[in-house]
């Protein structure tokens, strides 16, 4: 079996091309929905991604547009099962597996947006709006957000494999897993707040920072507070996972 620093290079390695190859595909898809975009709000920067196409304009684009927008749904699907699949052959075993899911995500979102810069000079800046998942409602925000989550959930993933590879099991209580999916759950509402009305053509509002930053603590905490005890009546992950 890899080492842990073998097995972290190689997730890194993925989500660093997967971030690449993601980056291309939407390069291409701007530049194929741009001529429609401008159909229906001429004179918009290619580079402002909102107002969205409402309901109503994507059926009036024709049934090319209709099978471009669940062909990008079939898309997200397809990335999160391909970064699932490399985390089940890169793990030592179940207990791994999360760590390496989070790591391999964690690089493909960080790199993703360094190549969309790259190729396109876009993002303008850290706060500039993005379209972070469409499934099963637009997830919105700054890209300093997921960005953030990005990193967190990397050196969540790297301490992990690194203890379990060195026989100190990270212990996660059931208040332990608790506070990270909360956590969980408290970013993506932040993310989702305002799916209505970017879906009816609105332009974001303003993010919901500290509902958003409170989820990132609490989901933090909860994980550092494992990472730090040593209590041997706890529940590991790897014993959970399994």
């Amino acid at each position: 079996m890899l080492s842990w620093k073998r097995r972290v290079l190689a997730l890194l390695l993925f989500g660093t091309a997967f971030g690449y190859l993601e980056a291309a595909v939407v390069s291409y898809l701007r530049y194929l929905h741009e001529p429609i975009r401008q159909r229906f709000y001429p004179g918009r920067d290619p580079g402002e991604l909102f107002p969205l196409l409402t309901r109503d304009q994507a059926e009036a684009g024709g049934p090319e547009v209709r099978k471009v927008l669940l062909t990008e749904v079939g898309r997200e699907a397809a990335t999160i099962v391909m970064l699932a699949s490399v985390a089940s052959g890169v793990a030592a075993g179940p207990g791994q597996w999360a760590a390496a899911f989070v790591i391999a995500f964690g690089a493909w979102d960080i790199t993703f947006y360094l190549f969309l810069k790259l190729l396109l000079g876009w993002p303008a800046s850290v706060f500039t709006w993005d379209i972070l998942f469409i499934i099963p409602v637009p997830w919105v925000g700054p890209v300093a957000a997921p960005v953030l989550v990005s990193v967190a959930m990397i050196a969540a993933g790297i301490w992990h494999i690194y203890c379990e590879s060195a026989g100190r099991n990270v212990h996660l209580s059931g208040w332990n897993w608790a506070a990270i999916v909360i956590g969980a759950a408290i970013i993506i509402v932040s993310f989702t707040l305002d799916s209505a009305n970017v879906a009816g053509g609105g332009l974001p509002q303003p993010f919901h920072w500290t509902i958003f930053g409170s989820g990132l603590s609490i989901g933090i905490f909860g994980y550092l507070s494992a990472a730090a005890s040593r209590n041997p009546q706890a529940v590991t992950l790897s014993r959970a996972a399994g």
